[in-house]
């Protein structure tokens, strides 16, 4: 972005976290991981509720936290100088506390209707596996910015009059550098933890082999 609008795109991601992890507690996660009697969207755990269980801790729940801000700051890229602040927070709001825990819950929680962790009934005998959320995450912060891109238009001073695209310098080469580290860094954490789900352990000699295969997909 611009040097004029670097304080506003700095305080939508960190809106995305804090308005975000305030709904995502309020009611994100009960939708998204909360059981569920039609597949659709869960209903238990409001506000963490009857939360930490004997197989859920607050890892896990900071760990989907990160993943539903992640979505919501996908857009944010999208809309980069054309959004107020307001509509912004409605919109993150909205989207971790809602549509993001939503389609969540379709494909990771064990009560999603297109989820492979449902015991009877899987999609396609299978359900639908989605590996660190290529498809939950970041389909869902893509068709949000897409939407949000196609209803604000381009920036003021983006095109000529002739439709001819101009060139705006970004405003820190540093900073892209730092991001884009940080972006390296953040998904150390994010596949080696989706890691975890795919892989099986049949006994107690298997730890050795599941922290070595962690290490590989961080690698």
């Amino acid at each position: 972005v611009r040097a004029k609008n670097t304080m506003n795109i700095m305080l939508t991601n960190v809106l995305d976290a804090a308005a975000g992890g305030l709904f995502y507690y309020l009611f994100g996660y009960a939708f998204a991981f909360g059981e569920s009697s039609n597949g659709f969207i869960g209903r238990h755990n409001f506000g963490l509720r009857d939360f930490p269980t004997l197989t859920l801790d607050y890892s896990f729940f900071l760990y989907q936290w990160a993943f539903a801000i992640a979505a919501a700051g996908i857009t944010s890229g999208s809309i980069a100088e054309r959004t107020k602040f307001v509509a912004y927070l409605i919109y993150s709001s909205f989207l971790t506390g809602f549509v993001y825990p939503v389609v969540s819950h379709w494909f990771w929680s064990p009560d999603g209707w297109a989820s492979p962790f449902r015991s009877a009934d899987r999609l396609f005998g299978t359900g639908a596996i989605d590996f660190a959320g290529s498809g939950v995450v970041h389909m869902v912060g893509g068709i949000a910015g897409l939407w949000g891109a196609l209803i604000e238009g381009p920036r003021i001073g983006r095109f000529e009059k002739d439709g001819g695209a101009i060139t705006l310098r970004g405003h820190s080469a540093s900073l892209v550098v730092l991001g884009t580290f940080l972006l390296w860094f953040g998904w150390f954490g994010f596949n080696p933890g989706s890691f975890t789900k795919i892989l099986v352990t049949y006994d107690s000699g298997s730890n050795y082999g599941q922290w070595s295969g962690i290490g590989r997909t961080a690698v």
